[in-house]
């Protein structure tokens, strides 16, 4: 089973606790790269450690959370070999794994509610990468820029 780096800063960090939660319930082996609290933080610690965690190989996927999301997957994109999509809806989040093989979500905490971060989430998950030759030549193109 894949394991998730998963990172917040104080905006994030209530739904990170929530998604952390389910991630439980599914079985889902994670790795909490903080923050550890509500005190005001600076997201892009959080987001680089995501992002290296799962560039570097100890976790397959990651996920990342602020107060819009923002920047936080700036932050994230900025580490090499990492694809971080930002998603508020479900649809998004499949389309970012068939097309995309994104490796990071990111969403906001105050954007989101629990409800449809969790079933976004889950497609982001459960969502292979289409392998479709078009999706690969577009994100070879990516990596070379």
């Amino acid at each position: 089973m894949e394991k998730v780096a998963i990172g917040s800063d104080h905006g994030g960090y209530a739904l990170k606790q929530r998604v952390i939660r389910h991630l439980e319930e599914r079985g889902i082996p994670y790795e909490d790269m903080g923050c550890h609290g509500t005190e005001s933080c600076d997201y892009p610690a959080f987001g680089r450690a995501v992002a290296k965690a799962v560039a570097g190989g100890s976790c397959e996927k990651g996920i990342v959370i602020c107060t819009t999301g923002i920047g936080i997957s700036i932050a994230a994109n900025k580490v090499a070999g990492i694809r971080c999509a930002l998603c508020g809806d479900s649809f998004s989040a499949k389309m970012t794994r068939l097309h995309n093989d994104a490796n990071v979500l990111a969403m906001g905490g105050g954007i989101v509610g629990e409800n449809l971060a969790l079933e976004i989430v889950d497609v982001f998950l459960d969502t292979p990468f289409s392998c479709e030759e078009k999706h690969v030549r577009r994100i070879g193109a990516i990596e070379r820029d």
